[in-house]
């Protein structure tokens, strides 16, 4: 099915869907390219702090961090540059170099106390940037407000909460999914765990009562794709904010991590979700 710039890649059928679980950064708001650009100062200054010396640009970062949090970003960054890091962060990263006593007490190794003050650095300076950057999309506000009379909507972020207050406060998408709503990777976990892990899907499902059946995540990203099918929840690629060089390429990754559907807009989603539930009836899309 190809209808209006949502094409899907495999059937399934909404009449058991009740929430919509949205990712945040570059699905939502097209927040990726200013974060990255405010990001990367902080990063190449952590980097620096290690001895790597050959910095990153806003472009470099992105295509190296999308879908991921900084914590997560900086953790293989650090694994791809053979820093030494300490035990408690390799989790899931075999190719990490553990840090030896000798490697910490000379100050040559990642350690979890110090990461804390970087990942609270990358925040600040992200969050106040973003503040001040991001603005009202009557092609995102438009048709959230009638999905949201239908659905009951959720942002399901790698993005810590700050930063997400920050995004939809600027963006005016308070009112649609207030704070309560929005779970993160970085904060809502009992320990920190982004996405392509499926934690923080499965935390959302859990507190909000979703069942598998019940949720459909939309998300831009490979990494999110994966953490919601992986939380077995359907997933529909949005590609509307992807810049259009990488759209096809992108859309092929999304299907192959196994998204149902992809769209080109929320505004796509909504006329083909509404339509299907204005029957009444059930209806597979195919």
């Amino acid at each position: 099915m190809n209808q209006q710039g949502l094409s899907v890649v495999r059937p399934f059928d909404p009449a058991p869907i009740t929430t919509l679980l949205c990712d945040a950064d570059d699905n939502l708001f097209p927040s990726e390219k200013p974060a990255f650009a405010a990001s990367v100062e902080v990063t190449n200054r952590f980097l620096a702090r290690f001895g790597v010396r050959a910095p990153l640009s806003a472009e470099d970062l992105r295509k190296q961090a999308v879908g991921k949090n900084f914590r997560s970003t900086a953790i293989d960054l650090a694994v791809l540059c053979e820093v030494p890091i300490e035990q408690t962060l390799v989790r899931g990263r075999p190719a990490a170099l553990i840090a030896s006593d000798s490697d910490a007490a000379s100050g040559r190794a990642l350690c979890a106390d110090e990461l804390e003050q970087w990942v609270r650095q990358e925040r600040e300076q992200v969050t106040a940037h973003l503040a001040t950057t991001l603005k009202p999309d009557p092609e995102v506000l438009a048709p959230l407000q009638a999905l949201a009379s239908r659905y009951a909507l959720a942002a399901v972020s790698s993005s810590a909460s700050k930063r997400l207050d920050a995004c939809f406060t600027a963006t005016g998408l308070d009112p649609l999914i207030p704070a309560v709503l929005r779970f993160s990777a970085e904060d809502s976990l009992p320990v920190p765990t982004s996405k392509p892990n499926p934690a923080v899907y499965l935390h959302t499902g859990q507190v909000m009562g979703v069942d598998a059946h019940q949720g459909l995540a939309i998300e831009d990203s490979v990494a999110g794709v994966t953490s919601a099918v992986a939380a077995s929840y359907l997933a529909v690629g949005n590609v509307m904010f992807v810049p259009a060089d990488e759209r096809r390429s992108r859309t092929a990754e999304l299907i192959d991590a196994g998204a149902v559907a992809i769209t080109d807009s929320w505004r796509a989603l909504a006329d083909v979700l509404m339509l299907s539930t204005a029957t009444g009836v059930s209806s597979r899309l195919s």
